[in-house]
């Protein structure tokens, strides 16, 4: 999703209730959410909802996409929040960050755009610190094609027509629950860790290990 034409139908879409209710279930963990990276940040609303619902929370928010970036911009500004939210352009499976430099690392929606997931958990384990929470949230991949076209009928019906591919395409593309947490299993983690929390999302939410 590097266009122009990608990134604005994406901020374009409302994004309200998905960005409120992952904010609800990570506030709802109880962690204390000091210093907070948020890989794959598309446009910042969830780093923005973040910062207005916790006062002092601060997020390094990372996205590969320029185009999402010069919107996430536009948005922070407009809502006045550049001084808490800081944006950087990285890769998911290589980032520039220390070993263990966050006590909380969020993303939604991001595996799905990358060929080898693995390569983001493994990531964001290492810049992770011992004890800290990791949070992410993904669309879960229908398992039938009605199943699909019923979903996108739901969530996408009053989008434009670009808008509603890339949440088609972004349906198909998908880890099933199942594949998640077989994913966090050769991590170390519980696969009960990974639960399907809405008709089309899958959470994992686990601390990394103290001994880690």
């Amino acid at each position: 999703m590097d266009s122009r034409d990608d990134a604005a139908s994406y901020d374009a879409m409302d994004h309200t209730q998905v960005n409120t209710r992952f904010v609800d279930d990570l506030l709802a963990t109880g962690h204390e959410l000091r210093d907070v990276l948020d890989l794959g940040t598309g446009t910042a609303l969830i780093p923005i909802e973040l910062c207005r619902r916790e006062s002092e929370c601060r997020v390094m928010a990372g996205d590969l996409a320029v185009s999402m970036l010069e919107l996430a911009r536009y948005n922070l500004e407009i809502t006045m929040l550049t001084h808490r939210v800081q944006l950087i352009q990285i890769d998911a499976k290589q980032t520039p960050f220390a070993t263990g430099m966050f006590h909380t690392t969020i993303s939604n929606s991001i595996l799905h755009h990358i060929p080898n997931p693995r390569d983001v958990l493994a990531e964001s384990l290492r810049i992770t610190a011992a004890g800290g929470l990791l949070f992410f949230r993904d669309l879960a991949r229908p398992s039938s094609l009605e199943e699909l076209d019923g979903l996108v009928a739901t969530y996408a019906a009053d989008a434009d027509d670009h808008a509603r591919q890339l949440f088609r395409d972004s349906l198909h593309a998908a880890l099933t629950i199942d594949e998640i947490r077989t994913l966090v299993a050769e991590y170390g983690f519980d696969p009960d860790t990974a639960q399907m929390t809405s008709d089309r999302h899958w959470t994992w939410c686990a601390r990394k290990p103290e001994s880690a």
